[in-house]
């Protein structure tokens, strides 16, 4: 079994939870869950769909000129980064530096890409950049780019520059996901919207079994937050079970990632219809409240740190936040890694060869090197003279330089191909290049482990000792 993996040879390795930190589940006394793309597993095509046309519907109605445009899911993907000084969508690597760009629905070629980025690197601690953390960017990533190519061609009824436009399309956004009329629209038929997962009940039952408090903390509203559930596991719970009978406490409208940070009013939901009431007393066992904060959530668990692990799909509202300012161990749920692995192990062969003819090429790049160094060498008069005669080495030179084109040949389709594993614009979404993308170094900085689903915690029980890997070096002997 992979060491960085605990699930079982028996199950497929996309169904991995995968660590970057060791993490003892023996040790953890409560886990904590998001809702929304954690638990109940959305359909993104169908949710972004529907809330790409709600917003646009928004827009349309004040006079925006959007009636031929439509929703690309393919057009962004999770761990882009939105520059917004000059209305481009950006895929860096771990360092930051720009791989591939994106100015509206545009493509950058490579002289143009480069001299707008070759000195500049991405950081997401500035005002200036935007980090798509989750599934949700989907269609408003899709749809700001959409109008970025309006706004460069003048067409926008409003006189914004590339921040501007951002800003107001994403509290536009904000407030489109606070409505009732799009989530109503979900609720009313949820079998469009939600892939059940009959094993993730199973996966918080073990838990919960186990001795371990859990908890539900999500930023949606109560009846929302009681449709879903009860849709996605009422069916598969025991006889008389309901998803509540699963969490220890439910906190609602918890406004991550301050509720991480900060000292919020807390209210006890005390009517199936969601009348509201001062919790005087804090929290209490197997009660719904909204708001709040983490430190309430310690105090009432009598636990902290590293004894408590939060599940959640959002890089900074998730996982940053949790990690950075209570030190709580962190799993990170992307839904899209398991299709990706599927598509990574279809593309192995290939891959492989191209390996094995890029280790040619380097080879043969190697000995051009020589050789040209040789040649300069015999040429100005220094150093220690070659064996061979200029004219000797000259043909050689153009002899690997003749094989290395040839090789060029095989090696760019296939390059190409792998790099479009996972996604066909933007390629895997842990790689930029040969390089780990800035998602990547998000992920391995704040979550400790990660996994496409939270049933994945089937494969590995709660009692599971997950071991990172030994972090490797390029100095390391290749295995």
């Amino acid at each position: 079994m992979d060491s960085s993996s605990s699930t079982p040879a028996a199950a497929p390795r996309s169904r991995g939870v995968f660590c970057n930190r060791t993490l003892n589940l023996r040790s953890i006394k409560a886990v904590g869950y998001d809702m929304d793309y954690t638990l109940i597993d959305y359909v993104p095509e169908a949710w972004e769909l529907r809330s790409y046309e709600h917003l646009r519907g928004d827009l349309v109605s004040q006079g925006w000129p959007l009636a031929d445009v439509r929703f690309d899911a393919d057009l962004v993907a999770r761990g882009l980064v939105i520059d917004l000084e000059l209305g481009n969508v950006v895929k860096a690597n771990r360092f930051g530096y720009v791989k591939k760009v994106l100015h509206g629905t545009r493509p950058l070629d490579f002289d143009a890409q480069r001299e707008t980025y070759s000195r500049t690197i991405v950081d997401l601690g500035q005002p200036r950049w935007v980090f798509l953390n989750t599934l949700f960017s989907l269609s408003e990533g899709s749809l700001y780019l959409q109008l970025v190519d309006l706004l460069d061609q003048g067409k926008l009824p409003v006189k914004f520059g590339y921040a501007e436009l951002w800003r107001y399309l994403h509290a536009r956004m904000d407030a489109a996901h606070m409505e009732g009329e799009l989530k109503a629209r979900i609720v009313a038929a949820p079998d469009k919207f939600v892939r059940a997962d009959p094993e993730t009940p199973l996966a918080l039952m073990d838990q919960k079994a186990a001795g371990k408090k859990l908890m539900l903390i999500t930023n949606s509203e109560w009846e929302y937050t009681q449709s879903m559930m009860s849709y996605a596991f009422d069916p598969h719970m025991p006889a008389g079970k309901k998803w509540r009978d699963l969490f220890d406490v439910v906190i609602i409208g918890a406004s991550k990632p301050g509720f991480f940070l900060g000292r919020s009013p807390l209210f006890e939901v005390v009517s199936p219809d969601g009348l509201l009431r001062p919790a005087i007393s804090g929290l209490r066992e197997g009660g719904v409240f909204l708001g709040g904060s983490a430190a309430q959530v310690e105090k009432h668990l009598g636990l902290s740190g590293d004894e408590i692990l939060y599940v959640g799909d959002h890089m900074w509202g998730d996982v940053h936040v949790s990690k950075s300012a209570l030190r709580w161990r962190t799993a990170l749920v992307l839904r899209e890694l398991e299709r990706e692995i599927v598509a990574l192990d279809a593309f192995a062969e290939t891959q492989r060869q191209l390996d094995l003819l890029m280790a040619e090429k380097e080879h043969l790049e190697a000995r051009q090197s020589e050789l040209r160094l040789q040649i300069q060498r015999k040429r100005q008069g220094y150093g220690p003279a070659p064996a061979q005669s200029i004219h000797k080495m000259d043909e050689e030179s153009a002899r690997v330089r003749a094989l290395v084109t040839a090789l060029d040949e095989k090696i760019g389709p296939m390059a190409q191909a792998a790099g479009e594993v996972g996604h066909r614009r933007w390629g895997p979404l842990m790689r930029a290049g040969n390089d780990k993308s800035h998602l990547a170094r998000q992920m391995e900085n704040y979550a400790d482990v990660y996994t496409a689903r939270v049933s994945n915690f089937l494969f590995c029980t709660p009692f599971s000792f997950l071991r990172s890997e030994k972090g490797s070096l390029p100095h390391d002997p290749s295995r």
